[in-house]
């Protein structure tokens, strides 16, 4: 067995590994970015080795320095995680001429299943049904045009060499094919260093269902079964769940065996995941094999009762695979949410910051929580916005459906925006309740998931305005225990006045509005006045963040975080942000000013689409920023002219940064 191993990644990939190394006796190193530094995964570890800058090409996809590591620590054996160099056959090369074990398939099969074209060649061959397209070397642009003409559209770009949802545009007409396909290209060079693409068909109305196989190096194989992960944003996925719904046994049986077929194919050794297009009729087309742990394997651990990282530490150690096929059973249901920095309602946009305030639910045998971040960690723009996996387990799925709503209402953040309220939306929505899945799913469920914004209701409020009482009470017992006389009842906020009852306002902004609440205290309760409607209110301090709120006679539990000026509002599963109203605040006379187009967040200019001078209709691209290892589109907001770039392609800009002087029509 393995002594000490690298995990050469980052994240909740790399905790994930070191709590099964952990519990197996083996000892671990970890590596990190100077951004990196004090990130939970270098505290979990035994060991720590810094390998350079912030940005992912100078520290974790720099193979000299993760080998250089390696030595200088002892360590035995590389876990790459996913992403990063785990589909990197050189990197698996390197290693075992270092001689050092690599957690994960021979080169060879990492080659012959890194390339979508070559994978796809290999794959009809060993009989495995294929999506109509063109899988082959010629990249000419007219030449690919041609061939998606042929093939007839919708068309799907895919890069050669992708994953992640990276590299993919969706192709609807001819005349959008060039523009999409230079997108997508540079995209695949960004990500991958390889701007290879395939051309194909696209199926309406697909389901994406993956198989989880595991070889060892005595040739044996399984399949421990399929996940699906048809619910996704910009090709990414959002939830995935195990087993697939209305999967029968002899489909599940005939994809299983596919997806061996396909491992051995190409003398595979380790975890690998096959993934298929399904249609609706249950026909099922080869797509890729991901050659590494999935992110979402958590789910397939959750109905098999198997620790995968477990079996791919033994399988490298030179283990055969603990179990047989016939040893292998599902029970129950599992589901996975990616708790992404991400803000939903901007077309999913990656948030960064501080994570001023981080409360998961609590972990037990249906609920579990895999994460890289802790209360105080950033979101940085150089990664991923990958906050957790939020994954529940039941006996069937409907029970999985409710622990899931459960464990998400019970999910606590502050400091960055969430798509955690998304995630609530999607689980609720018919059509994913009713398992009515397909990857348009989002696309087509908009009206239910993307709901129009309304004023923060009264009991909102009244618990908001409980929130700061009782923060207060709390605040001025605190400053007590340092007086000289904490026994002092001037020292008590209870609103205490010789012959009057006392009364304040707390102010709350709405968005541009102004809520008032109107509070009258009456000794061990408050009375609180909200246009127009007055309700008796008590609150008191529980576990944790939360507190118990009677209004009248209703008993509410909820959550009030502060950050800044604003009050988070956790309350029925819902959040609300509200911002504490500053009656001595100036607010700047004119409004908000116009004429820029700012970036949302740090990246680069990679591309500049209009012409200084030129008209350009509302909606039009005018910039292409990448940030976060994808393509932003920056669009004129209303008609007008673009007067002048601030930036050229190739320049790095900051969050909030005037991107295009624009000049609205009158």
């Amino acid at each position: 067995m393995i002594g000490k191993l690298l995990i050469a990644n980052r994240g909740e990939i790399a905790c994930r590994v070191i709590k099964t190394a952990r519990r197996m006796g083996v000892r671990t190193v970890a590596v990190y970015s100077e951004a990196d530094a004090n990130a939970r995964h270098v505290r979990m570890a035994d060991e720590a080795v810094c390998i350079g800058p912030a940005a992912a090409r100078e520290s974790y996809l720099v193979v000299d320095r993760i080998i250089d590591a390696a030595k200088r620590t002892g360590a035995q054996a590389i876990h790459p995680g996913y992403g990063f160099l785990s589909e990197n056959a050189d990197f698996a090369e390197r290693c075992a001429s270092e001689g050092l074990i690599f957690v994960g398939p021979p080169a060879s099969s990492i080659r012959a299943m890194g390339s979508k074209s070559a994978a796809k060649s290999l794959m009809e061959k060993a009989s495995v049904p294929l999506t109509p397209g063109y899988h082959g070397d010629n990249q000419d642009p007219a030449f690919l045009k041609a061939q998606a003409d042929a093939i007839g559209y919708p068309v799907l770009i895919k890069a050669s060499a992708g994953g992640g949802g990276k590299g993919m545009r969706l192709v609807e007409k001819g005349e959008d094919f060039d523009a999409s396909l230079a997108s997508c290209k540079r995209e695949a060079q960004s990500s991958f260093g390889d701007d290879r693409v395939l051309v194909e068909r696209y199926v309406t109305r697909p389901r994406h269902i993956e198989i989880q196989v595991f070889a060892d190096s005595q040739g044996n194989g399984v399949y421990l079964f399929e996940r699906d992960c048809s619910v996704q944003r910009r090709h990414q996925k959002v939830l995935e769940e195990a087993p697939a719904p209305g999967m029968s046994e002899a489909r599940r049986r005939e994809m299983g065996e596919a997806a061996v077929a396909a491992a051995k194919a190409v003398g595979y050794v380790g975890a690998g995941t096959v993934e298929f297009i399904a249609e609706q009729d249950g026909r099922f087309y080869f797509m890729e094999m991901n050659t590494r742990l999935q992110v979402e394997h958590p789910v397939t651990e959750m109905i098999s009762g198997q620790d995968l990282v477990e079996w791919q530490l033994r399988v490298a150690s030179g283990e055969p695979l603990p179990l047989r096929q016939d040893q292998l059973q599902i029970r129950g249901h599992a589901l996975e949410a990616r708790i992404y920095a991400e803000d939903a309602t901007r077309g999913f946009l990656p948030s960064t910051g501080k994570l001023v305030h981080l409360s998961p639910p609590a972990e037990s045998l249906n609920v579990r929580v895999d994460t890289g971040v802790e209360e105080g960690d950033e979101i940085t723009p150089h990664y991923d916005p990958m906050i957790a996996k939020l994954i529940v387990w039941d006996e069937h799925r409907d029970a999985a459906l409710a622990r899931m709503r459960r464990a998400l209402a019970d999910y606590r953040v502050v400091g960055v925006t969430t798509n955690i309220d998304f995630l609530s939306r999607l689980v609720a929505c018919p059509a994913f309740a009713g398992a009515d899945l397909d990857t348009g799913l989002i696309e087509r469920s908009r009206g239910f998931l993307f709901p129009e914004a309304v004023a923060a209701p009264k009991e909102v409020l009244q618990v908001a305005a409980v929130g700061e009482l009782l923060y207060e009470q709390h605040a001025a017992r605190e400053q007590a225990k340092t007086s000289g006389d904490p026994w002092s009842p001037w020292h008590a906020r209870d609103g205490w006045r010789l012959n009057l009852q006392a009364r304040r306002t707390i102010g709350f902004r709405d968005g541009e509005a102004l809520a008032e609440v109107q509070v009258a205290y009456g000794g061990d309760h408050w009375k609180l006045t909200v246009a127009g409607e007055t309700v008796l209110a008590r609150g008191r301090k529980l576990d944790g963040d939360r507190f118990a709120v009677e209004l009248d006679d209703r008993r509410l539990i909820a959550s009030v975080i502060a950050a800044g000026g604003k009050r988070h509002v956790f309350l029925n599963g819902q959040t609300w942000i509200v911002e504490r109203d500053d009656p001595l605040h100036l607010v700047e006379a004119g409004g908000a000013h116009g004429g820029g187009l700012t970036a949302p967040m740090p990246g680069k200019v990679v591309a500049l689409l209009a012409q200084p001078g030129a008209k350009a209709e509302k909606g039009a691209p005018l910039l292409i920023l990448e940030a976060m290892k994808m393509e932003h589109t920056i669009t004129a907001p209303k008609n007008g002219t673009v007067k002048a770039f601030c930036y050229a392609a190739g320049d790095q800009v900051a969050d909030g940064a005037s991107l295009v002087e624009f000049e609205e029509e009158k």
